[in-house]
């Protein structure tokens, strides 16, 4: 079975840091790009960050810029969000994605889904 599970969320206090995880059964995460989405309460999923197969990134969001960073772990089949000086505004379900042609924010470029994992940023 494919599968993507996400890990390592919480309940956070502002200023503080997370770093989520994103493992794989069934399939190898190095052969694929993988994206980090987030989606608020009440508004629309986002692409936040995004790596390559060849371990270079992309951020679709400036408002996390210098705060959040990903990295893989190839022989652990794990891609990681690491999260700092969190804000209430980072609170989301957060999902990663694999995607066998390159980073992307759309969506439809992602074959493989996690359920996501709840950060909640609140003092």
């Amino acid at each position: 079975q494919l599968q993507l599970v996400e890990s390592g969320g919480g309940l956070v206090q502002p200023g503080g840091s997370l770093r989520l995880s994103c493992s794989a059964s069934g399939f190898t995460l190095r052969n694929y790009a993988i994206g980090w989405f987030r989606q608020a309460p009440g508004k629309e999923r986002e692409g936040v960050i995004c790596i390559r197969t060849t371990g270079s990134t992309t951020n679709y969001k400036d408002s996390v810029k210098d705060r959040f960073s990903i990295s893989r772990d190839n022989a652990k089949n794990t891609v990681y969000l690491q999260m700092s000086s969190l804000k209430p505004e980072d609170t989301a379900i957060y999902s990663c994605a694999a995607g066998p042609r390159g980073c992307s924010s759309q969506f439809d470029r992602y074959n493989y889904w996690g359920r996501g994992t709840q950060v909640t940023v609140s003092s």
